[in-house]
């Protein structure tokens, strides 16, 4: 995707060909100099979490971090293992979702 905003979207998209039963979300964001990053890493967040509220499986592993340093620090799966989290988040929302359904 070009950018976090677009994540959402994509994962809208993907939902309505029925082929997939869970999401993970990947990706960074890190602070710039600009209001911008409140916007991207605040919407994008709200983005996913709507698309959860409408019954998607979806785990959020978008960072939101000051700099690079940090960013590898969380993805690494030796230490943050941001992304492990966000696969796990989703498939426990699936499991959820089923035992629901």
């Amino acid at each position: 995707m070009p950018g976090a905003l677009e994540l959402p979207g994509a994962l809208a998209l993907a939902s309505e060909t029925e082929r997939h039963d869970a999401f993970v979300a990947l990706g960074v964001v890190i602070r710039g100099e600009t209001y911008h990053f409140e916007i991207v890493a605040g919407e994008s967040a709200r983005g996913l979490m709507a698309l959860t509220m409408d019954g998607l499986a979806v785990g959020n592993g978008i960072l939101t971090v000051e700099n690079e340093t940090q960013a590898i620090a969380r993805a690494d799966p030796g230490q943050g293992d941001k992304g492990g989290d966000a696969a796990k988040a989703a498939l426990a929302l699936l499991a959820l979702k089923q035992r629901f359904s």
